[in-house]
């Protein structure tokens, strides 16, 4: 249920490794058809420590996580994205930020979500994302306003979501392939993915190679599970894949006690000494990291006495 079909997906379960997570970029046929692949394990099984996710928040999580590496590698520069997932199902909200440094953040409003196991006998993803509901992609490209492309969710699968997203709201036909493989105890055996996209000029029997390549290739997690490095997973469905990339993946978060002690001022000197008078101390936890940063008193009185400046 996670294969690759033509310019549509399935997503699953993934992988295993040590190795360290990586991107890699690639044109084949001439520059009409690009292709990136990811392994992003080490992202997944991070950010289901921090969140402490149940396995199929795990696994739809790690798909928005996997997808948002993938497409921030699509950006410049500064420029960064965010994909929000908004279903009706018990998840809630889905976040994930990427920039094109391959820094990756991201969480769930509802960590503690397992379902039973859908008909395929995979983690029923599109039980806990929903299928009614809206997916987001805001991109910040450095200008005045930020672009937003939204599009309905289709499947709640994720990879289909996501190919729907590339063919309405960008008009790049794609196929999006996304796993995540949990184990029974919990934790990430493997995860990544790949996305071919079709650029102007291909030939009808171009088309009809890709998409048969695309339509035998078994789930991503599975082969990412083998060993197959990114760029064997691009060269299953692109045999002369030209790779010109590679870029290390990596969980960053921008939260700091700096950035929290500035949104603590941002409150005001009223909202501030209501806090000292009524708690004495604050706990501000970032939803993207899960860090919890711990303000005393004379924290706070210091706080409050720069409100005041």
């Amino acid at each position: 249920m996670e294969n690759l079909e033509p310019m549509h997906q399935q997503n699953g379960e993934s992988e295993s490794s040590e190795e360290r997570d990586y991107l890699v970029r690639g044109t084949a046929l001439g520059g009409k058809v690009r292709a990136f692949a990811v392994r992003s394990t080490q992202l997944v099984e991070e950010l289901r420590k921090r969140h402490d996710t149940f396995p199929t928040a795990t696994a739809a999580l790690g798909r928005t996580l996997t997808t948002a590496a993938m497409m921030g590698a699509m950006l410049k520069g500064e420029e960064k994205l965010t994909i929000q997932v908004k279903g009706d199902g018990p998840l809630g909200q889905i976040v994930a930020d990427a920039n094109a440094r391959g820094e990756v953040r991201g969480y769930v409003d509802n960590p503690h979500v397992h379902l039973p196991s859908n008909a395929m006998g995979k983690l029923d993803v599109a039980g806990a994302v929903g299928t009614e509901g809206f997916l987001y992609v805001i991109k910040d490209l450095g200008l005045k306003e930020p672009y937003r492309g939204s599009v309905p969710i289709v499947s709640g699968e994720l990879g289909e979501d996501f190919t729907y997203y590339f063919a309405a709201s960008e008009q790049t036909p794609s196929a999006v392939g996304i796993g995540v493989l949990v184990a029974p105890e919990g934790q990430v055996i493997s995860a990544g993915g790949l996305i071919v996209q079709l650029l102007p000029g291909l030939a009808d029997e171009e088309i009809d190679a890709i998409e048969g390549a695309i339509a035998s290739l078994p789930p991503v997690s599975a082969l990412i599970d083998q060993g197959l490095s990114p760029e064997e997973l691009i060269k299953w469905v692109l045999p002369d894949v030209q790779i010109q990339e590679s870029l290390n993946i990596d969980f960053r978060c921008e939260c700091s006690r700096e950035r929290v002690e500035r949104t603590l001022i941002s409150l005001g000197s009223e909202e501030i000494q209501a806090i000292i008078d009524e708690q004495g101390v604050a706990e501000v936890v970032c939803h993207f990291c899960n860090e919890a940063y711990q303000f005393e008193r004379e924290d706070l009185q210091s706080i409050l006495e720069q409100t005041r400046r």
